[in-house]
């Protein structure tokens, strides 16, 4: 792991976000966020759309530069002016795109080392090391038990929500702290749904902290620990699944469009 995430493990938070403004010209895109994701905490972000979700999570992992405010990593100020995607990777942060960034035609072995090949020496992949590592990945950090899925198994084989098993476990693997989700389980068969959320539980028992970026409010409730309720760029709520049932949850989300 980078030497900015293997600290001491004595901080509160992960990500903290404290007064965050986004302006797109005239338009402020996210008012007054005070955020804060825990250690090993699985966050849902729901609200409609354009409610500035999107927005936020890139704000968040150096995607946009905010336009004031602060946000601490581990409970230390980042300087803003070099805050990065890099720099989000290195201090142990990631975000899982669906499945676009798997090499269709490549072996899951290869897809777990893009970027970070493991080499001998003489400067050559090590394929036996890197094929033992993935079996790894995916018997204990993804739970893949069937015979049917290999290190050797290409990504085109594999269904909708395996290949969001890949790329969680591939994070995971290389130690990121903090893994955004952006709608795990956007257009999967129910099936396939039911596979994604157990990859979402298994981030948490793993040890690593999750943010849920989902639509479909039964899937986020099911297995966040807190929700975050954006609306119009601003947190309006922040509710504990056991308080608010799905049903009330959309009652809610549908008052909140009313009132605009």
């Amino acid at each position: 792991m980078n030497a900015s995430a293997s600290e001491a493990r004595d901080y509160a938070h992960i990500v903290r976000l404290e007064n965050v403004q986004k302006y797109f010209g005239a338009v402020q895109a996210l008012k007054n966020i005070d955020l804060a994701i825990g250690r090993n905490e699985t966050v849902g972000l729901i609200g409609d759309n354009g409610a500035g979700k999107s927005t936020l999570i890139k704000t968040l992992t150096g995607v946009l530069r905010p336009s004031s405010g602060r946000i601490y990593v581990r409970d230390r100020e980042i300087d803003l002016a070099n805050y990065s995607v890099g720099m989000a990777h290195d201090l142990a942060i990631q975000t899982v795109y669906q499945d676009k960034s798997l090499g269709e035609k490549q072996p899951l072995w290869r897809n777990f080392f893009v970027g970070r090949q493991i080499t001998n020496r003489w400067g050559f992949i090590n394929v036996k090391k890197e094929k033992e590592i993935a079996e790894q990945i995916l018997k204990k950090a993804i739970g893949f038990r069937g015979a049917g899925v290999t290190v050797d198994s290409t990504v085109k084989v594999l269904s909708g929500g395996e290949r969001q098993g890949i790329a969680i476990g591939r994070a995971m693997h290389f130690r990121a702290d903090l893994i955004v989700l952006d709608e795990p389980t956007a257009a999967l068969a129910v099936k396939e749904v039911r596979k994604v959320l157990d990859f979402v539980r298994r981030i948490k028992e793993q040890g690593h902290a999750c943010i849920y970026i989902e639509h479909n409010l039964a899937h986020v409730h099911e297995v966040a620990d807190r929700l975050v309720v954006l609306d119009r760029g601003e947190i309006v709520a922040q509710i504990k699944p056991q308080d608010m049932s799905v049903a009330d949850l959309t009652e809610f989300l549908i008052n909140l469009q009313h009132e605009r």
